[in-house]
């Protein structure tokens, strides 16, 4: 399918989503948030692509929302219902991802900030360039943090660092991103592509019916307690115990070769 801001195309089994606003460091406006959610459902649908990289055209990941597209507004100082926004663009994006059955990997090109972080934290995991940079920018417009950046970082980060982060949003590079635990490797920048799509690439040929359910069972066990978590737990076992998967990575256990998932 053709998209008017977002690039989507299927190689090896992974879905590539590009943000493709590059003269506007891929702020999203109205027509790429809608654009990034249909790209979503179609990759979900889709039985080619068995992960999904988001990644940026040109310079930067994303730097959020498009502020230009409402300066109309801003300029006649009258209040703008962001709750509405967030609602009807940001938020049905971050529980796609979340929800989604599928591996989701955030390739972090360059800048992120805004709403263009809590995209990236939303991913399952996270791969940046040595030339990208983290901005949980809010602060600096008055705002308080949305896209889902409250919920994750203070997983993450723990309640002390995400108040620094979001209380000062000084910017992050990619160094200090890799050492708090933000994102999961960083590449350096003439290698950032290939070893992203290495990444991905070994995510969609593992047995994709068991990356579904762990996934579930860890967005699960942050928010609930023990007991709850171990009999989520044993629920997705015993399904993921039922799949040709399984039995597939039982067998090359026993004959000493490698698995030869098929995501069923």
């Amino acid at each position: 399918m053709q998209y008017e801001t977002v690039k989507a195309e299927v190689k090896n089994g992974v879905m590539w989503v590009t943000l493709n606003r590059p003269d506007k460091l891929n702020a999203f406006n109205e027509q790429m948030g809608a654009d990034l959610l249909e790209a979503l459902k179609e990759g979900e649908k889709n039985p080619e692509a068995r992960c999904l990289v988001i990644t940026g055209e040109g310079r930067a990941f994303s730097v959020g929302e498009d502020l230009n597209t409402n300066k109309g507004v801003y300029d006649s100082g009258k209040p703008m219902a962001l709750g509405e926004v967030l609602k009807r663009k940001y938020n049905p994006i971050v529980q796609r991802i979340r929800k989604m059955d599928k591996p989701v990997l955030a390739g972090i090109n360059g800048v992120t900030a805004g709403a263009g972080l809590g995209l990236a934290l939303a991913c399952d995991l996270r791969a940046a360039s040595s030339k990208a940079t983290f901005h949980e920018a809010f602060i600096k417009v008055g705002l308080a943090p949305d896209s889902g950046t409250s919920f994750w970082l203070t997983r993450i980060l723990g309640l002390a660092k995400a108040m620094e982060v979001g209380m000062l949003g000084e910017p992050i590079d990619s160094t200090a991103a890799l050492n708090m635990g933000l994102v999961n490797w960083v590449f350096p920048d003439d290698k950032f592509q290939e070893e992203t799509a290495r990444i991905a690439e070994r995510l969609a040929r593992g047995p994709t019916r068991a990356l579904a359910l762990t996934k579930r069972a860890l967005n699960r066990a942050i928010v609930v307690d023990m007991d709850s978590a171990l009999e989520y737990e044993t629920y997705l076992q015993d399904i993921a115990g039922r799949s040709r998967d399984h039995v597939e990575g039982v067998k090359a256990f026993f004959e000493k070769r490698e698995a030869g998932f098929t995501g069923q």
